[in-house]
């Protein structure tokens, strides 16, 4: 009974800080200058694009400039193959199971890649995100325009990053990241459970009718990146409650009858929704290594708003599917969790954090805590 309910306190208690806000300020100005150029532009549909490459910012938050420069150049490949492939499963107007097919493989490449170069943010959960929200809207430019946005992007927000260098000019000879431990097994292991979550969600979401199900393919990859069974579990209800609490944000700034009563013209309407994601993006990232539910608070309407932007919708409707496919896809992620194990970590105590997991291995980060 203690067990459950240290596991029950863990939901909701927050880690402690660490710098968290100068990383935040480097990814809200790593989102904020492309936004802004596209916005003077008068090119809000294309933010998108801007955002996924900017999440390169996301990565090596806490280490050393040489490092945080490797660091996000891996991120950064992982960041725009998912746009890239997006943008090509748009251009060519394959949806619905060529979507499920192609997120699920590209899932499981992205696994046994980020295990590798040991990924903080872990897993590929950004580029499947990236992948999916590309393919599902339509791409109003050339395709190399929208990659050129993306890479441009993750290009400034490696230099934010190592921007700091300027200042400090410190550089340790010799620095490196460790590279993962894991055997190939267990590398395999965890991406066939990527495969099985992601494809498992995706077909869930296409045979519901959705028109969003790449949001159940996300939703289903999050618990896989938990240091140990119970964070994984925990990962995944934050996914759910940190949604629906930004589904309620977001409900407040895209109904209609709140712009009916600001008044707003539609290009205006465009700009303070830009304006937001650049906000929420920043608060997002103020919590996302200190709890993981309340930053999902802040993506969420980060997501819907980029998409609000790029294909506008009812947006009732919009909230109506985000809530439904993270639903579906965080309880796939975690049953996956669950059911697909090593050996010696199936009883009971296992589930409550008192046997050996993958957690203990130096590729999955410190047993019940999540790698960020």
């Amino acid at each position: 009974m203690k067990r459950v309910v240290e596991q029950v306190r863990a939901l909701h208690r927050l880690e402690p800080a660490n710098n968290d806000h100068l990383a935040a300020l480097r990814v809200a100005a790593s989102v904020a200058v492309p936004s802004l150029l596209l916005l003077v532009a008068g090119r809000p549909d294309l933010i998108i694009y801007a955002v996924f490459g900017a999440l390169t910012g996301m990565y090596g938050r806490n280490e050393q400039h040489q490092l945080r420069l490797r660091h996000q150049a891996q991120a950064a490949l992982v960041l725009l193959s998912g746009v890239g492939v997006g943008v090509f499963l748009s251009v060519n107007h394959l949806h619905s199971w060529w979507l499920v097919a192609v997120e699920a493989v590209l899932a499981g490449v992205g696994s046994v890649y980020s295990d590798r170069v040991r990924l903080k943010p872990n897993g590929p959960f950004f580029g499947i995100l990236a992948l999916g929200a590309c393919a599902s809207v339509p791409t109003v430019v050339p395709w190399y325009v929208a990659m050129l946005i993306a890479a441009g992007s993750a290009a400034f927000s490696v230099a934010v990053g190592f921007s700091g260098w300027l200042r400090r000019r410190s550089w340790q000879r010799g620095a490196a990241r460790h590279p993962g431990s894991a055997g190939r097994r267990e590398v395999i292991l965890h991406a066939a459970r990527y495969v099985l979550a992601v494809g498992a969600a995706g077909s869930l979401g296409v045979l519901s009718g959705s028109g969003h199900p790449h949001w159940a393919m996300a939703a289903a990859a999050v618990p896989l990146a938990g240091a140990d069974l119970p964070s994984s579990v925990r990962r995944g209800v934050h996914r759910i409650v940190g949604t629906f609490v930004g589904l309620a944000v977001t409900a407040v700034v895209i109904l209609p009858e709140p712009w009916t009563l600001t008044g707003l013209f539609p290009g205006q309407q465009a700009i303070l929704l830009a304006l937001l994601v650049i906000l929420f993006q920043f608060t997002t990232e103020l919590f996302m290594a200190r709890h993981y539910g309340f930053a999902m608070v802040s993506f969420t309407p980060v997501i819907l708003l980029m998409t609000q932007l790029a294909a506008p919708i009812d947006p009732a409707l919009l909230i109506l599917e985000r809530g439904v496919e993270t639903l579906v896809g965080a309880l796939v992620g975690i049953l996956v969790v669950v059911a697909v194990r090593r050996a010696g970590s199936r009883s009971p105590a296992a589930l409550l954090g008192r046997a050996p997991l993958l957690g203990r291995l130096p590729l999955f980060g410190r047993a019940g805590r999540p790698r960020h």
